[in-house]
């Protein structure tokens, strides 16, 4: 009997084309993942801003399908870069959006955060910040290993693959980890 795959939902924080994060989840998913672990990549664009009169209405198509990934993953993997030493503002939107009751999708589940900047921190900052929000969601967010990537706009090839060795390595060690992480908590 062969494994059961691991799906993972990959969320960039950032909606830019040329995303750097948005391009780590795609090396993630097409290079890097561990054999067994699927990672689709979900699209936040479509994410309005967040406005409770609004939910009173109904949770907005693009909304209500967040929220069905999230809850249909066996872990949530979230790229995120850093705006003013913090979470970018569509990315805390679309997760204030899918949070709202009922059944808020990330309560007890498993979260691994990585993210790069051209900055030497490569996110520090916005990381801590969205484990301060996973806790109040009561999500199991993955403590090691993290990845902060710096100087990003070096690592990338012609064909959107990781060329930095290194960086590779501890996408690929962070992955690992996490698929064990997803089977401890699940």
């Amino acid at each position: 009997m062969a494994d059961k795959p691991v799906n993972v939902l990959g969320i960039a924080g950032s909606l830019r084309q040329g995303s750097h994060n948005r391009a780590l989840l795609a090396a993630a998913a097409r290079d890097l993942a561990p054999e067994g672990m699927i990672i689709e990549i979900a699209d936040i664009a479509g994410v309005p801003l967040y406005n409770d009169d609004d939910r009173a209405a109904g949770y907005p198509d693009a909304v209500q399908s967040l929220r069905e990934q999230i809850a249909a993953a066996d872990g949530v993997l979230i790229a995120t870069p850093e705006y003013n030493y913090s979470v970018p503002g569509v990315l805390k939107n679309a997760i204030d959006w899918a949070s709202r009751p009922p059944e808020q999708p990330f309560d007890g589940k498993p979260v691994a955060i990585l993210g790069a900047s051209p900055g030497r921190l490569g996110t520090a900052r916005a990381q801590y910040h969205l484990r301060q929000v996973f806790i109040f969601l009561n999500a199991m967010v993955m403590n090691k290993p993290e990845v902060m990537v710096g100087g990003v706009h070096e690592i990338f090839g012609e064909d959107g693959g990781i060329t930095d060795e290194a960086t590779a390595n501890i996408i690929r060690s962070q992955l690992e980890a996490f698929k064990l992480w997803i089977a401890r908590i699940g």
